[in-house]
């Protein structure tokens, strides 16, 4: 590439305590971690940064309060190389506050608090618009900013991608029609389709209600999508590996999507792409800091779906 792609990563901007037990809690009482991390998190934010290690240039468009707490979040970001001159700073806000239970088998539990007036609807894009970019990220957890996010990218040419995950219906039902691209999880499919439904069912469900690209993720059971030229829904399975912490690997797999996406890559090499990247944050504790770098993933795209010659892959 004649350089990086450029990426708009909008959302979640939390300042998360990542703590490690043997077992989540079933009941109340005091429990001893065996190891513990602060981090500026959240969806957005995690998939920024994940971006940026697999090579884009990451901008981050997220709101924090004007507190001790969002000046702690941005100095973290900006650590990581992520342009942070389009957050928002509030007047008198509280940045936003997650807790964050992992267990032995990498499972979490995720405890978040957002101040209703520091995700108060921006009233205008942070630029003119987003023609510099080459794909836009969005999540759930600032409605207001997504959707102008996504009506700029898409007026501007450029992928609008969507992270849907669990959300109150409405939201989701407001974001989803701007969307060039929808990668939903499990729940989040659900909550739009009104039943349950396996993932494959889900993903041709959710396909019928848009024109956009869809795909449904299941965590280690891999990722369907929806390919709009065979009309049926394919699956591409999640490299095996023995998860160590869960925690942002979707959000690290949202990253990796942008940046395939953004590259060009066929569909399915994107997820893949992906998919690899996912796999690999999941070998580590840490939520995003377990984010594997670009030759760390395209060797595990290589280990798990290995070239085959002679068919131009």
């Amino acid at each position: 590439m004649a350089r990086p792609v450029r990426l708009l990563s909008v959302g979640a901007f939390t300042l998360d305590t990542i703590l490690r037990v043997d077992a989540l809690p079933a009941h109340q009482g005091k429990f001893i971690a065996s190891d513990g991390v602060q981090i500026a998190s959240g969806m957005a934010t995690s998939a920024a940064c994940a971006a940026h290690r697999l090579g884009a240039d990451v901008s981050l468009w997220a709101s924090a309060g004007d507190d001790l707490v969002g000046d702690q979040l941005i100095a973290g970001i900006r650590d990581e190389g992520i342009d942070c001159s389009l957050i928002r700073r509030v007047a008198g806000a509280r940045s936003a506050l997650a807790a964050v239970l992992v267990d032995a088998h990498g499972e979490r539990v995720i405890v978040p608090f957002y101040d209703k007036k520091t995700h108060a609807d921006p009233e205008k894009l942070p630029l003119a618009d987003l023609s510099a970019f080459d794909a836009v990220l969005v999540d759930v957890r600032w409605p207001g900013a997504a959707a102008l996010a996504l009506t700029a990218a898409r007026n501007a040419g450029r992928p609008a991608i969507l992270d849907a995950d669990t959300a109150p219906v409405e939201v989701l039902e407001r974001l989803l029609p701007l969307a060039s691209h929808i990668i939903a999880s499990e729940p989040a499919a659900r909550i739009v389709c009104g039943h349950a439904l396996d993932p494959q069912s889900a993903c041709a469900d959710l396909a019928s209600r848009t024109d956009a690209f869809v795909a449904v993720t299941g965590g280690a059971a891999g990722t369907w999508w929806h390919d709009r030229t065979s009309g049926g829904v394919r699956h591409v399975e999640a490299p095996k590996v023995k998860a160590v912490d869960t925690l942002a690997a979707g959000d690290v797999f949202h990253g990796a999507f942008a940046v395939g996406l953004a590259e060009a890559m066929p569909m399915e090499e994107a997820l893949r792409f992906a998919s690899a990247a996912a796999a690999l944050k999941c070998l580590r504790f840490g939520g995003r800091l377990g984010a594997p770098d670009r030759t760390e993933t395209l060797a595990m795209m290589a280990a798990h779906w290995p070239p085959q010659h002679g068919k131009g892959s």
